[in-house]
């Protein structure tokens, strides 16, 4: 699921308000702390800047490249 900013928008704003509770797309979430909120809006916002420099090009997603040294499996 893509970040949206209005997500963010959410929890930029419980912060301006002190409160830990946020309201975005109809799900309420309460966070246990202040801190734990500003570790998700932080979470969602380095997300959001990952998924933006995919789709821009700029960034690639990553890859694993295997590679075999052995001779292989010989077969009976």
């Amino acid at each position: 699921m893509p970040v949206l900013q209005s997500d963010i928008d959410a929890l930029n704003q419980a912060l301006r308000n002190g409160e830990r509770v946020v309201k975005s797309d109809g799900v309420l979430v309460e966070y246990r702390s202040i801190d734990e909120l500003i570790k998700a809006r932080d979470d969602l916002t380095a997300q959001m800047a990952a998924e933006t420099a995919v789709l821009s090009g700029v960034a690639r997603p990553r890859q694993a490249i295997l590679t075999h040294g052995g001779r292989g499996f010989r077969g009976a």
